[in-house]
């Protein structure tokens, strides 16, 4: 193996380096020490669905076409996978120059794309997902005993902490047992775990430590494996603290006449503590008149959202959740009615707001002629929010091409909403006041980290300036091929740098959708989808 690139995903150093000085990570400590590293910064929006495809093709979100984890057709939505990923990822380019990659656990990558060797795809994916070659994960689950891309839902405890170790060891023993068989030149090996406990026990020190130094373990008996001449380490963004308070756009944009709301749709509120089965053996005439109380009781303002705020404080939504089906929830919800609203923050991860535009929304109620003057409206009054203490909300709001470029960008929010520092967790919910408790205490900051070691690594070059962007660039210099002329990013200088070349335009798939329910209550359970 010439190169192994390590992906941790929301890794950084404010994380890492208390790691390293208590001796818990020594591979990864030898890697920094011998090696160069420094802060990667991430793109707009710092979230997986979008932040790894961007590492791995080396454009931006308006060139690939991924924002989010949903994708929308008019008001519908869907999670992305790898047919809406319009770009081709560093592997497939390598195929086109004759090398071999392996490529374990990466998110968005499901279905995977036919190339010269092998993967089997990471987050977002279904729990059995399409590997190439064909075959693949039945291979890998009869070879290894076990392979699954989640672990169970509902485990706490020291069951959670030892599902994280499983998970990771599974990436290890499944990499090792791919690069062994396909002996592949470029390998690309991602661990997921780093994300996911600061988002389920973030203030759990010991979970944090056993699942990094399950990490360490794992890339040191690869290392010893494949023996890779470089070795990079990259992460798609940031994780830290953020204020004990959520900013809750809709609301915010209701209070200005922007948006209208309605109840029986969206995303239910309490999905986030409800059980998955809680509809299983409740009669139907049980859930019809649940629905009807319900919905009477959201008739005078008496919603599901203020019910679940009452029921939390007294300790007793998960119990009460236990025998309301999820439709009589559902029905006495509180969400933006999107045909009549101006303006609404439709996902909080994509960091915007979206403009119901006539001719490109179903029923768009702000025509061509008013979409520059609302837009500007909705910037100002964006721009002037502020929290509890005064300070702004956002660091900048910007129309969205300021932040993006290429053939995909009319598929982003309108307008970009960047908090500062990333210090405040952003709601599409409407729960009620524009500020209220949030549901995390840490998520996605906006410097990831970026780390290269090897004999042809130069230890004593420059990361100024480091971006997502540099890392597919990077990896293919490393292996003496040129990057895409289609790539947004430059090789850093950690490598001799190759000038572009141009490669053959990504022939589109037709997308499919996920169509997983599992996916969706997974990525609920990790606040990601959001109710609006």
């Amino acid at each position: 193996m010439r190169t192994l690139l390590v992906g941790l995903d929301g890794a950084c150093l404010p994380v890492l380096d208390p790691l390293v000085e208590e001796g818990r990570v020594p591979v990864l400590a030898d890697l920094l020490e011998r090696g160069v590293s420094g802060p990667l910064e991430s793109q707009i929006p710092p979230w997986t669905p979008s932040a790894w495809p961007s590492l791995y093709t080396g454009t931006n979100p308006g060139q690939h076409g991924v924002f989010d984890f949903l994708t929308f057709d008019g008001y519908d939505w869907s999670v992305v996978n790898r047919t809406h990923v319009r770009e081709h990822a560093l592997w497939e380019l390598l195929a086109e120059q004759g090398r071999t990659s392996v490529v374990v656990n990466v998110p968005v990558t499901s279905p995977p794309r036919s190339f010269d060797g092998a993967l089997v795809p990471g987050y977002i994916g279904p729990e059995s997902p399409p590997c190439h070659p064909e075959g693949l994960l039945e291979e890998l689950r009869a070879e290894l005993g076990d392979y699954r891309v989640y672990g169970p839902r509902g485990v706490e405890g020291d069951e959670q902490v030892e599902w994280y170790r499983r998970l990771t060891r599974m990436r290890g023993a499944a990499f090792r047992h791919l690069t062994e068989r396909f002996d592949p030149e470029f390998g690309f090996l991602q661990f997921q775990q780093t994300d996911t406990v600061f988002h389920e026990r973030p203030e759990d020190a010991a979970a944090i430590s056993a699942v990094f130094e399950a990490v360490d373990d794992e890339l040191g008996s690869v290392l010893d494996r494949c023996d890779p001449d470089t070795v990079i380490v990259a992460s798609d963004h940031g994780i830290g603290p953020y204020d004990p308070d959520e900013f809750r756009v809709n609301e915010y944009l209701r209070e200005r006449g922007f948006v209208e709301t309605t109840r029986g749709g969206g995303m239910p509120s309490w999905s986030t503590i409800a059980p998955e089965d809680r509809d299983e053996g409740t009669p139907s005439e049980d859930r019809t008149l649940a629905e009807r109380l319900l919905s009477a009781a959201a008739a005078i303002g008496l919603t599901s959202q203020r019910m679940g705020a009452v029921l939390s404080r007294l300790g007793l939504a998960e119990f009460v959740l236990r025998f309301v089906p999820r439709d009589a929830v559902r029905a006495a919800t509180e969400s933006v009615d999107f045909e009549r609203s101006t303006a609404y923050m439709r996902s909080r991860t994509e960091l915007g707001v979206r403009i119901n535009l006539a001719g490109r929304d179903p029923d768009g109620t702000v025509s061509l002629a008013e979409y520059p003057s609302v837009r500007d409206d909705l910037v100002e009054e964006l721009a002037a929010a502020r929290t509890p203490d005064g300070e702004p909300v956002f660091e900048e709001v910007a129309p969205r091409e300021e932040y993006f470029e290429g053939p995909h960008v009319d598929d982003a929010a309108d307008i970009i909403t960047v908090p500062a520092a990333f210090d405040t967790y952003l709601s599409a919910s409407l729960r009620g006041g524009t500020f209220g408790p949030a549901p995390e205490s840490w998520n996605h900051k906006r410097d990831g980290m970026f780390a290269a070691a090897g004999a042809g690594v130069a230890a004593d070059a420059s990361l100024d300036g480091a971006h997502l962007f540099d890392v597919a660039p990077t990896v293919l210099c490393s292996l003496g091929v040129p990057p895409s002329e289609r790539m947004d990013g430059e090789p850093l200088p950690v490598v001799d740098p190759l000038p572009p070349d141009a490669y053959p335009a990504f022939d589109a798939p037709s997308t499919r959708e996920t169509a997983d329910a599992a996916v969706e209550r997974r990525l609920t359970d990790l606040g990601y989808l959001d109710d609006t």
